[in-house]
């Protein structure tokens, strides 16, 4: 009796298996990959929808923070305007903390290296303004490269015209053609304009995102001949010139005030350089300055010198052309 339930029990296994290795498993597969296919296209459809849907701009990963930082707009805006025109991928939150981060690490340091804490607190302080320095730094050196690329980008739009093309194809092939910065700040016109923007308000958004004047030429040059008419190209190609002359000025005069920028760079890093030093070297006898009256109060009026002499040459190596 066993050894015909043995029997019964491997019949039926093997049977089973056969059935299930040829015909099951043949259609398993096939519905995993009818499943496979019909996830695909879901998630392209989602993908697609998530491009076309401009995210909402957050100023902080944390739910809190974000609210927070929302309500104290006329602080968040500038900082969130500068991240854009930098072209950095940063939260305003990452920025503050960042901001945070770099005044407690050099406190902690000046504080261990010295073991003065008005000096550690003055470092600190000063240290809290290095990202936002970044920050400046890259939106000056990307507003740069645009102006530097924006010539090319009108000559290619005014081209497109006379060859036939019409304005917003113009701005599609500027978009593809040129690098960034220029290309992406052409490709988000086009995308808004495209989505269903009035034309005029995509080129005020442009005009506004780029703090430049010829950017500002270049809308108003656009705005007019839409509404009183003519021939646009040729405004474009004069408009392009007049940039490339603007430009070519602008570089002369950065190199005959360069010798007065670095002998103003100099002048001001030169005595907070020695005095830190002399904390290092001779504590003591930079101590004697912090704990007598006195002493503070030369500090105080030092300082302050010392941030009037830096904005007065900072005055008068800044030639505005």
């Amino acid at each position: 009796m066993p050894v015909v339930i043995a029997i019964f029990v491997g019949v039926l296994g093997l049977v089973l298996g056969a059935y299930w290795t040829f015909v099951l498993r043949h259609d398993q597969s096939e519905d995993a990959a009818l499943k496979k296919r019909l996830q695909a296209d879901r998630v392209t459809k989602v993908t697609k929808e998530a491009r076309i849907l401009r995210p909402i701009e957050q100023l902080s990963g944390v739910a809190q923070l974000n609210t927070l930082l929302g309500r104290a707009n006329r602080f968040t805006d500038p900082l969130q305007r500068d991240l854009t025109q930098a072209g950095l991928q940063m939260t305003v939150g990452t920025l503050l903390l960042s901001s945070g981060c770099s005044a407690l690490l050099v406190y902690v340091l000046v504080r261990l290296l010295t073991n003065i804490t008005f000096v550690a607190m003055a470092a600190g302080a000063l240290a809290a303004f290095i990202p936002f320095i970044y920050v400046k730094q890259k939106k000056n050196a990307r507003l740069r490269k645009f102006e530097e690329q924006f010539p090319e980008a009108i000559d290619l739009i005014g081209r497109a015209l006379r060859a036939g093309h019409a304005f917003t194809t113009g701005l599609a092939m500027a978009a593809d053609e040129i690098p960034k910065p220029v290309g992406e700040e052409f490709k988000l016109l086009y995308d808004r304009q495209n989505f269903g923007m009035p034309l005029p308000d995509a080129m005020k958004a442009f005009a506004a995102r780029i703090p430049l004047i010829d950017a500002r030429f270049f809308v108003t040059a656009v705005l007019t001949q839409r509404e009183t008419g003519g021939n646009l190209g040729e405004v474009l190609d004069n408009l392009a010139s007049v940039i490339r002359d603007r430009f070519r000025v602008k570089r002369q005069v950065r190199v005959l005030t360069a010798h007065g920028r670095i002998t103003g760079w100099i002048l001001a890093g030169l005595p907070p350089a020695l005095a830190t030093a002399l904390f290092v070297i001779a504590p003591g006898h930079m101590k004697m300055m912090i704990d007598d009256p006195l002493g503070v109060r030369m500090i105080v009026i030092a300082l302050i010198l010392q941030v009037l002499g830096t904005l007065i040459i900072r005055k008068l190596v800044d030639i505005p052309y």
